[in-house]
């Protein structure tokens, strides 16, 4: 498959300073593309990159126009990665697929569930009792949709997602656990994407609720009456405890842990590998890690910490003192 640098800015913008008959037959990153293959450069930081890519044609910045003329071809764009991206979409739309059936024989789709005559139901998906799946959504191979829970339109669950486990909920009787019956279900808004063996658990009493646009990686846990805003993006292996709000617009790194009945607002971005334990009620970058180290000085840096307590009241009780001694010396 190959298509034009001309074909290419024609379904997406941008300003072409090259051979717009030149074919592009892949994407690739710049140290690896070559001759016929369409890159980017997202950074300036990545410039010697650049001057020594391969690439047929590279994406970039006004600012680096000038550096990319010098090596070839390139299309200049306010926001390089982002048409990348797109130049991804229209990469995938020009691909001939081979006709595959709507709905995989070997679904099981209960037939008091709803599903819009648009929507791909992948190999061995389970689509439960009640449940609806809007127009255009599309599931993956082994997608699981619990009894009663609602996705809609445009989202694409990838291969092993479960929607609509039962939350973690027991309650202790005598030694031993009650289990409390998750009673409430999932309800996932429009053009959400959910990675790999991620699990959205049901909720206890109302539902948990995934907002619109909203993007999971793999891996990634949200437990029961969980709320996530509007656009909020989690990378892989994200835990999201119980009744947890989440706001719109909101990022969460690799690896990081909101604890339960938190709220994020708006705008809140959590590096990879953060634990929340506190709400956070204004927008920003906020992180909290130990950072990793030679092992034998991250063990002394560890013991030092176990001491600041200890610390904390000999400096309590050494201000009193000279507080104190202040006081006797002012009479």
């Amino acid at each position: 498959m190959s298509l034009s640098l001309g074909s290419i800015v024609a379904a997406l913008g941008g300003e072409l300073y090259g051979d717009p008959e030149l074919g592009v037959q892949g994407l690739a990153p710049l140290e690896t593309a070559n001759h016929n293959e369409l890159s980017f450069l997202s950074h300036p930081k990545y410039q010697s990159q650049l001057l020594k890519s391969r690439a047929g044609c590279v994406i970039v910045a006004p600012a680096m126009m000038a550096v990319a003329r010098t090596r070839g071809a390139c299309i200049v764009i306010e926001q390089p990665y982002l048409y990348f991206a797109k130049a991804t979409q229209l990469w995938k739309r020009s691909l001939a697929h081979a006709e595959k059936p709507r709905v995989h024989p070997s679904a099981i789709i209960d037939p008091l569930a709803n599903v819009h005559e648009t929507a791909r139901i992948g190999a061995f998906c389970v689509v439960e009792q009640g449940a609806q799946i809007g127009a255009n959504t599309e599931l993956k191979d082994r997608v699981t949709v619990g009894e009663n829970c609602i996705i809609g339109e445009r989202c694409l669950l990838h291969s092993g997602v479960v929607i609509g486990a039962d939350g973690f909920g027991f309650a202790p009787n005598d030694g031993v656990w009650e289990k409390i019956e998750q009673l409430g279900a999932v309800r996932i808004g429009n053009d959400v994407e959910i990675g790999a063996n991620t699990c959205i658990d049901r909720g206890a009493l109302s539902d948990t609720v995934i907002g619109d646009g909203v993007k999971l990686d793999n891996l990634i846990q949200i437990g029961h009456n969980v709320r996530v805003g509007n656009h909020t993006a989690m990378a892989g292996c994200v835990g999201v405890a119980g009744s947890a709000t989440i706001g719109a617009h909101c990022t969460i790194g690799g690896g990081a842990i909101v604890l339960g009945h938190l709220s994020l607002a708006d705008g809140v971005n959590i590096s990879a590998a953060t634990t929340v334990t506190r709400s956070i009620a204004k927008a920003g970058h906020y992180t909290g890690m130990f950072p990793f180290d030679d092992n034998a000085v991250w063990e002394k840096n560890a013991a030092a910490l176990k001491q600041l307590n200890r610390l904390r009241d000999r400096i309590r009780a050494l201000e009193k003192t000279i507080i104190e001694l202040k006081v006797q010396d002012s009479k």
